[in-house]
């Protein structure tokens, strides 16, 4: 089947407003190709696609955001300029599991969604996913090691409260150039080839998003593993109470280590936490 392609929906801004970000990206804190890269993977791809929302009635049993077929609708993709080769994602049927399949060639883009979840009622994330091998020369710790065989994006606004006034000035100067929606943080669920389960560390390039590895190395590979992760509870320890996510992406990523990936996704959902996967 041939790769689905997207007109892109996250790209480097014009040159006034580059001109502007490169100016600002001192107070930032960030190099001007590392704020573009730490907005362009925050931002919410897709935005007049709408939200994903169901009936209240609906909502105490299961909330679907990723249930794919050959369209990929409303899931686009996610491409940063400063990144010359990107990665290439199609729909697949892969042992009987309906996924998007993602192949990485020392390549970089996600495909995302925005997501309306109410995370008081359903605060876990259940999907599956696969990879067939990790990547020998990744390393989480380093910016040239910022590399994964499969990972998945959840990005949050948070609430007034819970940003200081140092934070809010940098995301008021984001949001000038990148606009409102640029989200306030980020948590990232990867498949990491060295550190151990259960390791949470800051993004190579900015603790706005914080890596928390739920595989490691290779003995799951080259099958399915199901994952069950409470947002709202990894969100809330790392950023505060009373965030709202807005946005579900999922990549691989091998631009860093010039390296080579194949992984799958599928079944992505949303449930209550005192309620099991849809294992199907």
């Amino acid at each position: 089947m041939m790769p689905l392609t997207f007109m892109p929906s996250c790209s480097l801004p014009d040159s006034s407003r580059m001109r502007r970000g490169l100016a600002i990206s001192r107070v930032l804190g960030l190099p001007g190709l590392m704020l573009s890269i730490f907005l362009c993977t925050l931002l919410p791809a897709a935005a007049s696609q709408g939200s994903s929302s169901v009936p209240r009635s609906e909502v105490s049993r299961v909330q679907w955001v990723g249930r794919f077929d050959p369209s990929l609708a409303p899931w686009r993709e996610v491409r940063l300029q400063s990144v010359p080769r990107h990665n290439t994602f199609r729909f697949v049927e892969w042992e009987g599991v309906k996924a998007v399949e993602v192949s990485s060639e020392a390549s970089m883009s996600l495909l995302a969604r925005p997501i309306s979840v109410d995370l008081s009622q359903t605060p876990v994330l259940c999907w599956r996913w696969r990879i067939g091998r990790t990547l020998s020369q990744a390393d989480m710790r380093l910016r040239s090691g910022d590399d994964y065989a499969a990972r998945v994006y959840v990005s949050f606004r948070l609430p007034p409260a819970a940003l200081s006034f140092g934070l809010r000035t940098q995301l008021s100067l984001a949001r000038a150039i990148w606009g409102q929606d640029v989200p306030d943080a980020a948590v990232n669920y990867v498949w990491d080839n060295r550190q151990p389960v259960g390791t949470v560390l800051p993004n190579a390039y900015t603790d706005r998003t914080q890596m928390v590895v739920l595989q490691s190395g290779d003995s799951n590979a080259g099958r399915w593993v199901w994952e069950r992760v409470d947002i709202r509870r990894d969100v809330t320890r790392l950023f505060g109470a009373g965030a709202e996510a807005v946005q579900l992406a999922i990549a691989a990523d091998t631009d860093n280590t010039q390296s080579s990936a194949q992984s799958g996704f599928a079944d992505f959902h949303f449930v209550a936490a005192d309620r099991a996967c849809d294992e199907q």
